[in-house]
Formats: C-alpha cells, sequence, structure tokens
C-alpha cells in the first residue's frame, strides 16, 4: 500500500515539526534590540552532554566503581582529575557563548525558485578568543569557525525559495562543544530578518497597455522616422517595421523587441491585472513580473494597477523595485 505508506510519513513528519516547534517555544530565546542586534547572555545558554559526553561519563562511573572496590588510591585520583576535567569542559563551552553578539539582515530580493540570502554577523565585545562555533538556522548551518577577542565574521545563510512573499529567516542557533566535545551549549537568537520573494517572471508575457503622450503619434508606433538618435527597446506591436526588430534580443529568448530613435512623442506603458489573463491570480502575478522587468530594461515609464492599489507612471530602478515588491506581498497580511 505505498499511498498509506507516504501518508503516514508526511503524518509522522508533521508530528515531528510539531513537537518540535512547541519544545522550541520552551526556551529562552536572546531578544534584539532596536538595532537589530542580540547579545546572548548567561539565562539564555543550555548545556547538554553529547554522545561522547555519556560515554566518558560512564568510563568514569566504571574507574570510580573499580578504584572503590579494589581501594585503589591512583584510580580514584585518575577518576576525580577526569571529573574536574570534564566540569572545566562545560564551564568553558558556557563561557564560549556568553556575551556574544549576534546581527542578522536580509539580502535583496530574488524571484521564487531562487535562493535567497541572508547575512549573519557575529561579534565579540572585547571579552574572550571564541572557538569552534556553529551557527543554525532553517537556511542551513556553517562550519564551524572562530572569532579573535574583539573581532566580528560576517557569514552568508542561503534559504532556498519556492512561493512569492516575505521569506522571514527565523530563529538561529549557536552552538559550540569548545574544548573536548564532551558537552554541547547553545543558545537560540531570535531574528527578524526579513527578504522578499518576487513572484517567478513567465519566459514571455503579452503586450501591456500603452499610452502614447506628446505630438507626431504615428500609427507604426516609431518615434520619428528620419530620426538617428537611439532611445531604447520596447515591446514588439502588431504593425510594427521588421527592420526595427532586436535580433540580438531574440536570440537571447527576450521575445520581440522593437528598437526606438529619436521623435518628440514619448509612451506611458499600463501593467494592468485586468489586461492579463491566467489560471489563477500567482499565474497573473508572473505574467505581471515579465511585464514589469521588460518594461523596466525598455526604459519606458510605466505604471502598475492591481485589485486595491494603483502605482502611478514613473521610471528608473526605484519604480522596478517598487513594482516587484507589490506584486511579491499582493493579497498577503502585513507583517
Amino acid at each position: 500500500m505505498p499511498g498509506s505508506v507516504t501518508q503516514r510519513e508526511r503524518k509522522d513528519l508533521t508530528t515531528a515539526g510539531r513537537l518540535s516547534a512547541v519544545l522550541q517555544g520552551f526556551l529562552r530565546q536572546v531578544p534584539t534590540d532596536r538595532d537589530g542586534a542580540a547579545r546572548i547572555r548567561g539565562r539564555h545558554i543550555y548545556v547538554m552532554p553529547t554522545r561522547t559526553g555519556l560515554l566518558f561519563a560512564l568510563v568514569l562511573f566504571v574507574t570510580l566503581a573499580g578504584s572503590l572496590n579494589y581501594q585503589n588510591n591512583l584510580g580514584l585520583l585518575l577518576t576525580f582529575v577526569l571529573g574536574s576535567v570534564a566540569l572545566v569542559s562545560l564551564h568553558l563551552a558556557w563561557f564560549n557563548l556568553l556575551g556574544l553578539e549576534v546581527r542578522a539582515s536580509g539580502g535583496d530580493g530574488v524571484f521564487a525558485g531562487d535562493d535567497a540570502y541572508f547575512t549573519l554577523t557575529l561579534r565579540d565585545p572585547g571579552h574572550r578568543p571564541r572557538a569552534d562555533l556553529v551557527v543554525g538556522a532553517a537556511a542551513g548551518s556553517v562550519h564551524p569557525i572562530a572569532l579573535a577577542r574583539g573581532a566580528q565574521e560576517t557569514l552568508g545563510l542561503a534559504m532556498a525559495t519556492a512561493e512569492r512573499g516575505r521569506l522571514v529567516l527565523g530563529p538561529v542557533t549557536l552552538e559550540t562543544r569548545f574544548p573536548l566535545g564532551l558537552f554541547r551549549a547553545w543558545s537560540v537568537v531570535r531574528s527578524h530578518a526579513t527578504t522578499l520573494v518576487y513572484p517567478r517572471p513567465t519566459a514571455t508575457a503579452p503586450p501591456p497597455l500603452v499610452i502614447q503622450v506628446g505630438a507626431q503619434a504615428q500609427a507604426q508606433g516609431d518615434r520619428g522616422e528620419g530620426a538617428d538618435d537611439f532611445i531604447g527597446p520596447r515591446l514588439y506591436r502588431p504593425g510594427d517595421s521588421p527592420r526595427r526588430l532586436d535580433w540580438k534580443a531574440l536570440a537571447r529568448e527576450r521575445g520581440l523587441v522593437i528598437k526606438q530613435f529619436g521623435g518628440a512623442r514619448t509612451e506611458e506603458v499600463w501593467l494592468d491585472w485586468e489586461q492579463v489573463t491566467g489560471r489563477d491570480s500567482e499565474a497573473r502575478l508572473s505574467l505581471l513580473c515579465r511585464q514589469v522587468i521588460d518594461a523596466s530594461e525598455a526604459r519606458t515609464r510605466f505604471g502598475l494597477r492591481l485589485p486595491g492599489c494603483i502605482i502611478p507612471v514613473a521610471a528608473g530602478e526605484t519604480q522596478r523595485q517598487r513594482c516587484l515588491e507589490t506584486l511579491a506581498t499582493f493579497d498577503q497580511d502585513p507583517r
């Protein structure tokens, strides 16, 4: 019964995830201040023995029992010395995290399906060198790093994306097994770092709604046949002259693009929700995302119309980012 096994496995994974979330809720998380920095204090550090530590404790118990049974003073001395070493190791693991400063920030927005990047900065405020620090988060883990006294280290974390929206890094775990690996000390840092995930643009999109502004408007869609100054590209529209096609853009699979030259006319492009069709809202957003990218690359003045939201006509990188952010967070609860 392959189907029943798959459902059972999914149920077990869901139960395990919920149990892990409940257990994480009982842990004290390091809060962040107004600047987004978090400092690990003593009550935020947890220490547990590792498998090696448990085996070491078992060995100590055996040597203690044997030394007492045979009244071997050297065996007792060795047992207490090794026990003292383990106790010192516990305190060193705890001190290795104490006072460490952590700051997390989100990277630039990405398209759904690409990896989103977060930046994590670890800083020692000048107390002591730090060794064998391991950073873990939903984005993955980082190999052990070391910090010199008063130094800081910047790390990059990559997180896979599947859907558009605001992506949150979530809690960040810092752990260490310094110095002997007998104990695992860890602390959970509350992180509010976010980044935007834009809709995945389609390969092509239908031409947007174009409004002619200015004089000398011509039916062929050129900005003056006799002008020699190159203004920029725009999307192909029926009736455009084949002589003005940008064949290099076509070779790069950008679709049919027209080269524009000179003229006294300008164009305003409206990217309208009602002008695109798709099987669902996500398909429409992907089409609009492609239109935003094409209009931005064509250096055209464009605006965006969505249900309940209108972005006025403008041009430039700021307009591109504003439209992409609006598409990423469309119809989602603000956070």
